[in-house]
This record gives structure tokens, C-alpha cells and sequence, in this order.
């Protein structure tokens, strides 16, 4: 963490140069020295230091300066540092004018010049000042901070983002936090628009997408090389296990993920019927382990990266990423997963991030402590949401069409229904959702008789299902009448006994599409069972499969 600063304002370079001599002397080994000529360039300092995270103990500033006065500087630094010690360097003449600020602006302390000799007239007051900062204000977090607002959008996009990429962060709420409100203000000129993203060094982002925010933290985003052995589209379960088994037995190996490691699973809060991990383990946690696991063997990972499209040009694969750029390989895996079905209910649209939000969303749980929210889903991943808000909220109630034990795992329900704060309406729907600027109702229908109810909730988390992810890959491979990519024994047979595009003498091996070279595992593949340990079993094991084909060109 950097040194908190003391800064020192006057526009006499003298009487600067004096100052900062004397504060080097006594206080280098413990505060860094920052000086400034004028108010507007001692304000502009403040600002920047706050942007980097730097805790400024304190504030030296001569009273007569032109443009600005020193008790002008100090009032409105006070508004960006509140926690600041203020002191004015005065002449006799100016003692009035301190007294003034004392009374309007806080001042703690006014010193006239000269101040000869420093160890009789400066250190004992400032050292009394900075002893009693340092006792009462909590040093500012060193790392990214994320200035926003719990019902921005926006705000919650680049939370996730930063969250489930595993990037430490602190969240700065413009609404309780006036000093945020007043950076925000200051860079943006509207606190309005939000987030602003501030970093250690460097400027802040405002607003940013996840290409910006990945391109700033330093992730991966461009390929080392034009040719890999495979490339793995998507980095869930299905797609880490086979970049982790390609590139540990020797294959060059690229995996592309357009937003976080994980996939859906990687949004779990708790996954606890996964061999090994007898007290559970979230999907964040699992995720990150494969991404170090496959990192350590050699495989290359895109962050924030989406594929637009593969085509064929035998013996190749051709691999087209979002922007623009192309690589090429022997063989690709499609792991891509599935996308988040949106629930098509009156007001959702409108409220989706500002109390309304698809999966468990665990950088909300905090926000909502002490207050009711519901669950939409009765499968597994809706069971470990209501489990994981229940450690949060008030009260957690789920709102399902049928019993849960038609969709979700014993052991979910059994621990539901012993849960205190957990409620389960069944035979409902959602209807439509209400508020201004955030949720604050949920209108269900009762799927007997069409009656309806409101339940006051402070947000609503929605687990309803997923759609295959499979637009890059439309009139390339087969897919089932729901769009999951068909492999090995269930694709469709031609005249010859054989998928009618394929060109080779051998049947398609088992998790190999109608285009030979290109498998497909896990939740997109039509067929598989949408469960963790079995995505990861199918990616692990169909780079035995990428080996028999390797072997033939």
C-alpha cells in the first residue's frame, strides 16, 4: 500500500520549497510529500490521489494565494477527503480569516510564517494532528474500486464481471458514500453515469464494457499463435477439463471464453455433490482451480473474447473471434454451454439489474441483508440460490410451478425445507414485477385458477432454464429440434449408414459432430445429463477422441 501524502499548497516557490524541505526531514520515512503552486493544482492533486486509492493525512495550504484562497482550496478538498487534517499557513494579518475557517470549514489548525524553527513551531503541531488521523481513519483500499450504484445496471455488470473473474474489488455506493458521489461527479461530470472503475494507476474507466475492463486488468484477449492442435470454445466445466487433459498430455491448446471461467456452474454458490469436496465447493472456487490447473500445464486462455464463427477448410478448422481476428487448428471442442432463457413477464426488462437479476448473483448478497427476496426455478441451481441468500436475507421464497422433487436433488430439498427463513410456493407463476427505480413488488398467478398476489420483495433472482449457445456454429454442425449440437450415435444417418456431410471412411467418434475434427461436450451437446461431474468427465474424455483423429491427418 502507498504512503498516505501530506500535502503542501503556496504559490510563493520559496516559501513551497521551505515547506517541503522541512517536511521531508521529519516525516519522509512515513508520509510521501506531495506539493502543489496553486489551489487549483493542489485540488486537481486531491483528485487524482483519491482516483488512485491515496489516503491524504494532511492538508498545509498558504491562505493567500491568487484565484483561490486557501480556505476556498481547503473547502472544497474537504468535500473530496473529508478525513483530512486542514491547517492554514497565515500571516499576522490573516489570523481572522483562519479563525473563519475554523468556524466554516472544520479547520483544525492555522500556523503563522515563519514558522523557525520547525521543532518547536511545525512538528509538535502537526505530529498531534497526524497521530490523531492515523488513530481514527481506516486507510483507503489499495486495489480496483467499482464507484456505483446498487440500482445501476451498469454498476451490477461490472461487479459480476470483476467478481466472477476472480478480481478483487471494493464497491463505493454513491448513494452512502458522499465522497464517492463527489469523485463520481468530478470525473464524469454527471454522478449519474455509472460505474466508474478506478484503478491504482492509471485513469478510471467510466461505464466501461467487458472488453475494456478485461483489456485494462491485463487478461489474455489476443492468441500467441496462428495454429493450435485444438481450440476449446468456452471455458465451463466441459471446456477447463479438456484444455487441462489436452494440454497435459502435450497438445498446443487454446481456450476461448467470452466472459468469466465457470460457465453457469461457475455462478453456483455452492456445489456439494462433486467428488472430493465432501463440504462443498462453490463454482467461483472450482473454476478457478481448472483455470490455474490448465494454466500450469501450458494451455493458452482468451478472456473476454467471444467466437463469431468457425468454418471448414479441410485439414483445418477455422476459428473466427469477435474481433475479427482468425486462428486455425487441427480440431475444436464446443463447450460453449448455454445462454441465461430470459423470463418473459411484464416489468422484468425494465428492473433486470436494479433489483431483478438472472442467476444467483452472488456480489448482491450483502446488499440485500436483513430484506426479503425470491427465487424463480425449482431445479438445483435455483436450490443453491435460495441456500445462499438464506445466509442474507430476511426471508427467501421460492416461487415454482410444480414440488420440487420433480427438478432438484434430495439432499437441496431436505436442507430447504429444514432452513428457517426459506418459504417454497408451488403452483405459481410469475406474472409481472413493479417499482420505480428498483423492484419492489412481485405479482405471482396461481396456475389452478388464475388468481394473483403481490409479495413485497427487494429483488427477485431468476433461475428459469437455459437455451443452447450455438450461433457460431448455425448450418455448420447438427442440432436437435432445440438447437443442442448432436455428436456420435445420435446424429442423423444418410443413405451409407452415415451423417449425410461426412467425408470419412470411420463412423464419428463419440462426441464428434457431422464435421469430422469438430466434438462438442458438455451442456451443449444434446443428450448430456446438465450436470457438473458429467460435463467434466465429457471433457476430459473426448480428447482421447481428438487423439484418434490427430493420428489420421
Amino acid at each position: 500500500m502507498s504512503k498516505p501524502v501530506i500535502l503542501c499548497v503556496d504559490d510563493d516557490p520559496q516559501v513551497l520549497g521551505a515547506v517541503e524541505r522541512d517536511l521531508r526531514r521529519h516525516y519522509r520515512g512515513d508520509f510521501r510529500i506531495v506539493r502543489a503552486s496553486s489551489g487549483a493544482d493542489g485540488l486537481a492533486a486531491a483528485r487524482e490521489l483519491k482516483e488512485r486509492g491515496t489516503a491524504i493525512a494532511l492538508f498545509l495550504v498558504d491562505e493567500r494565494m491568487p484565484q483561490m484562497s486557501g480556505t476556498e482550496m481547503l473547502d472544497a478538498a474537504r468535500r473530496i477527503h473529508p478525513d483530512s487534517r486542514r491547517v492554514l499557513l497565515t500571516a499576522y494579518a490573516d489570523t481572522e480569516a483562519a479563525i473563519r475557517g475554523i468556524n466554516d470549514i472544520d479547520l483544525d489548525h492555522y500556523l503563522l510564517k515563519p514558522w523557525d524553527p520547525p521543532e518547536e513551531r511545525l512538528y509538535p503541531v502537526l505530529d498531534d494532528l497526524l497521530e490523531g488521523w492515523a488513530e481514527t481513519v481506516r486507510l483507503p483500499y489499495a486495489g480496483i474500486r467499482v464507484v456505483g450504484a446498487a440500482w445501476s445496471p451498469q454498476s451490477f455488470d461490472a461487479k459480476e464481471f470483476l467478481s466472477r473473474n476472480g478480481v478483487p474489488y471494493q464497491w463505493l455506493d454513491v448513494d452512502s458514500d458522499a465522497s464517492a458521489r463527489e469523485l463520481a461527479r468530478e470525473i464524469t461530470g454527471d454522478e449519474a453515469v455509472l460505474p466508474v472503475v478506478l484503478f491504482p494507476d492509471g485513469p478510471p474507466l467510466v461505464r466501461p464494457t467487458h472488453h475494456e475492463l478485461a483489456h485494462r486488468l491485463g487478461m489474455s484477449m489476443r492468441p500467441s499463435r496462428k495454429f493450435y492442435d485444438v481450440v476449446i470454445v468456452g471455458g465451463g466445466p466441459a471446456g477447463l477439463a479438456a484444455a487441462v487433459y489436452g494440454a497435459s498430455e502435450g497438445l498446443t491448446t487454446l481456450l476461448v471464453e467470452q466472459d468469466a471461467p465457470g460457465g453457469q456452474a461457475g455462478t453456483s454458490s455452492r456445489i456439494e455433490n462433486y467428488l472430493g469436496f465432501p463440504a462443498g465447493v462453490t463454482g467461483a472456487d472450482l473454476s478457478m482451480r481448472a483455470v490455474a490447473q490448465s494454466k500450469k500445464f501450458g494451455a493458452e486462455l482468451l478472456s473476454a473474447q467471444r467466437v463469431a464463427s468457425i468454418r471448414r477448410e479441410d485439414p483445418y478448422r477455422v476459428v473466427r473471434l469477435g474481433d475479427g481476428l482468425e486462428v486455425s487448428a487441427y480440431t475444436v471442442v464446443l463447450a460453449q454451454g448455454v445462454a441465461v432463457r430470459t423470463l418473459r413477464a411484464r416489468g422484468v426488462d425494465e428492473l433486470t439489474g436494479c433489483g431483478v437479476f438472472y442467476g444467483a448473483a452472488m456480489t448482491e448478497g450483502a446488499t440485500y441483508r436483513g430484506q426479503p427476496v425470491c427465487i424463480v426455478g425449482g431445479a438445483n441451481s435455483a436450490g443453491q440460490g435460495a441456500l445462499f441468500f438464506s445466509r442474507y436475507a430476511s426471508r427467501v421464497t421460492m416461487l415454482v410451478r410444480s414440488p420440487l422433487a420433480k427438478s432438484m436433488s434430495r439432499y437441496l430439498i431436505d436442507r430447504i425445507a429444514a432452513a428457517p427463513n426459506i418459504d417454497v410456493i408451488t403452483g405459481v407463476e410469475l406474472d409481472s414485477v413493479h417499482g420505480e427505480t428498483h423492484l419492489e413488488t412481485v405479482t405471482v398467478r396461481s396456475t389452478e385458477d388464475g388468481s394473483t398476489r403481490d409479495l413485497e420483495q427487494a429483488a427477485m433472482f431468476i433461475f428459469i432454464g437455459s437455451a443452447p449457445h450455438t450461433e457460431m456454429v448455425a448450418g455448420l454442425v447438427e442440432t436437435d429440434e432445440r438447437g443442442y449440437i448432436r455428436t456420435g450415435p445420435d446424429l442423423s444417418l444418410g443413405p451409407g449408414g452415415r451423417p449425410r456431410t461426412w467425408t470419412l471412411e470411420r463412423d464419428p467418434y463419440l462426441f464428434e459432430t457431422n464435421v469430422p475434427g469438430i466434438f462438442a461436450v458438455g451442456d451443449v451437446r444434446a443428450g448430456s445429463s446438465k450436470r457438473v461431474a458429467a460435463a467434466v468427465g465429457e471433457g476430459s474424455g473426448c480428447i482421447g477422441a481428438v487423439h484418434r483423429y490427430l493420428a489420421s491427418v
